[in-house]
């Protein structure tokens, strides 16, 4: 929260509901961007509240867009 005046939106990496507080205030002062949650089978249910919902992104679907993909060979 020091740098809270230095940056346009956060984005907060957990699946803990320890970030609760954190998150509703940032979502409050618009100033959260995304809550990336790294196991769509296993988080808190504190962050699955319907206010939550519009910055959920989960690893888990994250797999194709991330991973490599060796190039092929002629």
């Amino acid at each position: 929260m020091i740098e809270y005046p230095n940056y346009d939106r956060a984005v907060i990496v957990t699946g803990d509901g320890d970030f609760y507080c954190l998150i509703d205030h940032l979502i409050e002062k618009d100033k959260l961007k995304a809550i990336i949650i790294p196991n769509r089978l296993k988080f808190s249910g504190l962050l699955k509240f319907k206010l939550f919902q519009p910055f959920l992104r989960f690893m888990n679907e994250l797999k194709d867009k991330l991973s490599y993909k060796k190039e092929k060979t002629p």
